[in-house]
């Protein structure tokens, strides 16, 4: 391990200031007021990828942004590490909440983060632990310590979907040949704590339209007479729960899958501490569905979530109107067994039928993805686990994550290879959220990890 973190520590500000470069790009795939900016880090990519030491690099075209692939093949008879990862991020909306501007990197210390964390838009989610995997190959190339061959595959749509991914996916399979699939955009429970995340929920995601008259109304000469849209969807989103936090959508809990008492104990010996987790979101209590802890509805039950809600005057002062039109974009956290279609088409159909006829609704799907469940017995998973031993001086614990990665799913099916997740990120990263940020000792130390990983992944294949 000496020459990796000698590396490490000769090259730490240089892999800090590269980092900061790639986040200064607003590479958002949603707003196509980005379009140019995701192209443009698309670029840089491939930049860092050559000098990373690989022999091939390419920006493969698609039916949308651009995927970056790589390889360094040193020897056909040796395995292969397929690195997945995305340049794309999510919008940084609300910009207002943001504490310093989202795509001008600042590094501020921080109770969790002693050695500083970066903040900006896609620090965490997913730049800088993909940019672990590029400088974790240069570290090997220039060491030459590189034990097995290796791919990079990143894409530029992950937080829309990943819809070219999978158009990708199924057409290059010769290229993307591998013994094993390796991502970091996942978390661990603490940095003193590692963990891997072996399993991941799956999504569906629609946006509805609820319509009423056909233009917006004076609320004095026709409020009371007249269906209000903004009112009838908030009924409907309310409608879809019980008063246990149940979702009500006939055949929802239908393929959900029950683990047994015994698994959930296993589950429960994970280091959590309620008071901290309440306090870190200053809240006074939690919420979910009745029968399960926090840890529990967080990850291995599904969930039905609002994500935006809009409608009629949301400007300064008043106006007394009745909407026309009112809208919400709704997310489903699913396990594995529910199939992210069937689930779109439930709860299309059901919340059509619980529309009342003073109204109009429309339900848009718009992406999902499946859930997905790795094993632990693997070589892959036993290598990563070896790996984080090293440098945490701690057994990383097998943990299900309440987010998605809908391709790992498509992965397996197509490329017919196992996913190891290795997240070096914290809960408490903001991802997604204003002021995102990633540990500058969980960057450094990804760096130092991932080697070992090829080195133990090499081993244990022979």
């Amino acid at each position: 391990m000496e020459h990796i973190k000698k590396y490490v520590h000769e090259n730490k500000e240089r892999f800090i200031n590269e980092l900061v470069d790639l986040l200064k790009l607003p590479s958002v795939s949603a707003d196509s007021a980005f379009s140019q900016d995701v192209l443009n880090t698309a670029d840089k990519v491939k930049f860092f990828l050559e000098q990373a030491g690989c022999d091939k690099v390419e920006i493969c075209e698609t039916p949308g942004y651009p995927i970056v692939y790589a390889e360094k093949i040193i020897d056909p008879a040796l395995p292969t590490v397929l690195v997945y990862g995305h340049y794309d991020v999510q919008p940084a909306d609300p910009i207002d909440l943001w504490d310093s501007p989202p795509f001008e990197p600042v590094i501020k210390k921080t109770a969790l983060h002693p050695d500083g964390a970066i903040f900006a838009r896609g620090a965490c989610d997913d730049k800088g632990q993909m940019f672990m995997h590029v400088k974790a190959l240069e570290l090997m190339m220039k060491t030459n310590t590189l034990p097995c061959n290796v791919k990079f595959m990143i894409e530029g749509e992950e937080e829309v979907g990943s819809s070219s991914l999978s158009w990708f996916v199924p057409r290059n399979k010769e290229k993307l040949k591998n013994d094993v699939i390796l991502i970091s955009d996942t978390g661990m429970i603490s940095n003193q704590q590692p963990s891997i995340t072996t399993g991941l929920r799956g999504l569906s995601y629609v946006e509805v339209e609820v319509t009423g008259p056909n233009r917006d109304l004076h609320s004095g000469l026709y409020g009371g007479a007249v269906a209000n849209p903004i009112n009838i969807l908030s009924k409907m989103i309310a409608s879809l729960h019980d008063e246990n936090n149940h979702i009500t959508i006939p055949g929802f809990y239908d393929k959900v899958e029950e683990l047994s008492k015994e698994e959930r104990a296993e589950m429960a010996k994970r280091p959590f501490s309620l008071d901290e987790y309440k306090k870190a979101l200053d809240i006074d209590d939690v919420y979910g569905e009745s029968g399960y802890d926090t840890n529990e509805r967080n990850s291995i039950r599904p969930t039905l979530d609002v994500n935006g809600i809009w409608g009629g005057y949301t400007g300064e002062g008043a106006k007394t109107v009745i909407a026309s039109k009112a809208f919400a974009k709704i997310s489903m956290r699913l396990v594995p067994n529910q199939d992210w279609k069937e689930i779109t088409d439930l709860f299309q159909k059901h919340f059509e039928n619980i529309a009342p006829k003073s109204v109009k609704v429309v339900v848009k799907p718009h992406h999902g993805g499946q859930g997905y469940v790795t094993p632990i017995d693997s070589i892959g998973y036993q290598a990563a686990s070896k790996a984080y031993t090293d440098t945490f001086g701690a057994t990383p614990i097998p943990v299900r994550s309440g987010g998605s990665i809908p391709i790992v799913a498509l992965f397996e099916e197509e490329l017919k290879s196992k996913t190891i997740m290795m997240g070096f990120g914290l809960d408490s990263d903001a991802i997604h959220s204003p002021n995102e940020h990633f540990g500058v000792f969980n960057y450094l130390k990804g760096i130092e990890t991932i080697p070992l990983f090829y080195k133990y992944f090499t081993e244990l294949s022979k």
